[in-house]
């Protein structure tokens, strides 16, 4: 008799509340249960379940955060478990969970203010609610759940695409929530919004003087292609590559939700305002390999990653590190990039455009005799040769960049924009789109993305043609790659030509893109 008395009174001695909220693996989500629980003993604040320096500094945050809305923490023992202990919690997200876990077994709120809803977000010292990262993915989590949302408003616009399916509260602050949840206050909804309704682009009429070079990009805009140029400093490499997103089709619907839920993880969605531009990422030579492809102690998503579903531009390219290149090479061919560690293993998208520049040699002045170096041509070599034969391969279309004189840049502008060309882009996407889904393979959208029997229904050969690439796989010793390759160009040159087949002129102007690696000595 007296231990069932003895249990009843410990049962009383205890206040416990349950809180969801999440953990990002990558872009996936594992659901965390906060548990809360108040219990006799000396006074102590401890959170429990694998937290990092961030998540174990919140103890703090929430302190303060009471303390502005005119609350104390009772004299006794706080315990918060984050569940299952032994996945690693890292961020400042799990403040507000905490926040109102405590707030419930204090009885400031009801025990169902927050049930059936997930919670995350940052506390300021104040009661402020603060942005943070992964509001957009916790919505589709949420979604896939059957759950609502709880997060701070300067997050609100990530969650609100998803309004028509989850219940959102987004608060400004600790107080505004309660206040909310007691009825006294009602917070609006928040509103989805566009960081940019009609993005603008460099012109590409801008380009002066080199119509082979703007030819080439309308192709690698086309369908989708890698592209490399080489040539002498000022040459206009770079602003050829910046003009590129400005020919591609703007993210359609699916496109920018998966675009966007990676600029969550990595913050970089301001005000939570999402956008139908394609990413164009052109990270400095001097990037490690943690920033290039993901990592850290955080596994975040690196450089390739922020540029899925836009381009990639390296400039500068033999002066890259040569393992952060060789780690590209996979997800060129994969769309995706796995960040192995220790204790988990992380999954990004990563299919881009990879665009790529470089001077011929070292110095840069290969071909003009008056500014080049002693040691040329032997340093074209040298220089050339920190590219990777299977990194080369992977490159689908070369193209010679030649100095610009100043009778060039004397010329007026050239007839054709950015608008006129994209025009093409656009028909030219349009139909290769088609052409797949009649295949049956809807998820693939251009021609660089086809391959094996797929490729070789798409892209059928005049007589002529076959035999022109027959020889010149021969003469050129090309890989099964270097043949696709080709065969992909091709069919692109030919969707803008209007053309149902490949005939001899598309792939003669396909193989005129394509350059041998240099030799190895």
């Amino acid at each position: 008799m007296a231990t069932h008395l003895d249990d009843q009174a410990a049962r009383k001695s205890l206040a416990t509340a349950r809180i969801r909220s999440l953990a990002f693996i990558g872009l996936e989500t594992a659901e965390v249960e906060v548990e809360v629980q108040l219990s006799n003993g000396l006074p102590a604040f401890s959170i429990v379940g694998l937290p990092d320096k961030a998540v174990a500094e919140s103890r703090e945050r929430v302190r303060a955060a009471l303390g502005a809305m005119g609350l104390a923490l009772p004299p006794r023992r706080i315990t918060v478990n984050l569940a299952p202990a032994d996945l690693l919690k890292e961020g400042s997200h799990f403040d507000l969970p905490v926040a109102l876990g405590l707030l419930v077994v204090m009885g400031v709120l009801p025990s169902d203010a927050v049930e059936g809803h997930l919670a995350l977000g940052e506390l300021a010292l104040d009661g402020a609610l603060r942005g943070v990262a992964g509001v957009l993915p916790a919505a589709v989590a949420a979604s896939e759940r059957g759950l609502g949302l709880v997060c701070p408003a300067a997050s609100g616009g990530e969650a609100a695409w998803l309004k028509d399916e989850i219940e959102i509260v987004a608060a400004p602050s600790l107080l505004a929530f309660v206040n909310h949840a007691r009825g006294w206050q009602v917070l609006s909804p928040p509103e989805p919004a566009l960081a940019e309704d009609e993005p603008s682009y460099p012109d590409l009429r801008d380009v002066k003087g080199q119509e082979t070079a703007r030819r080439a990009l309308e192709i690698t805009a086309a369908g989708g292609h890698n592209l490399l140029m080489i040539g002498p400093p000022g040459a206009g490499k770079s602003m050829l590559a910046q003009r590129l997103v400005g020919l591609l089709p703007p993210l359609d619907a699916a496109e920018m939700l998966e675009v966007s839920m990676i600029q969550s993880i990595g913050g970089r969605l301001e005000s939570g305002r999402l956008s139908r531009r394609r990413p164009f990422r052109s990270p400095h030579h001097a990037a490690s390999m943690a920033a290039m492809v993901g990592g850290g102690s955080h596994a975040r998503p690196g450089e390739i990653s922020l540029a899925h579903k836009g381009v990639l531009f390296l400039d500068e390219l033999p002066e890259f590190q040569r393992q952060v290149l060789e780690a590209l090479r996979q997800p060129l061919e994969t769309g995706r990039i796995t960040v192995a560690r220790a204790a988990l293993h992380v999954t990004y998208p990563a299919a881009v455009q990879l665009v790529a520049a470089m001077n011929p040699c070292r110095c840069g002045y290969l071909d003009d005799p008056a500014l080049a170096c002693t040691k040329a041509p032997r340093c074209a070599s040298d220089y050339q040769q920190r590219i990777s034969g299977p990194l080369f391969d992977r490159i689908d279309i070369h193209i010679d960049v030649p100095g610009v004189s100043a009778a060039h840049m004397a010329l007026p502008a050239p007839r054709e924009g950015t608008a006129e060309v994209r025009a093409r882009v656009l028909a030219a996407r349009r139909v290769q789109a088609d052409r797949l889904a009649a295949q049956a393979r809807p998820d693939l959208r251009t021609n660089a993305e086809a391959d094996g029997e797929v490729l070789e229904q798409i892209a059928p050969l005049q007589p002529p043609a076959r035999e022109l690439l027959r020889r010149a796989a021969e003469q050129l010793r090309l890989t099964a790659r270097g043949y696709n390759r080709i065969l992909r160009v091709a069919r692109t040159i030919a969707d803008l030509d209007g053309a149902e087949t490949i005939a001899k002129p598309h792939l003669a102007e396909a193989i005129g893109f394509r350059r041998v690696a240099p030799q190895r000595r």
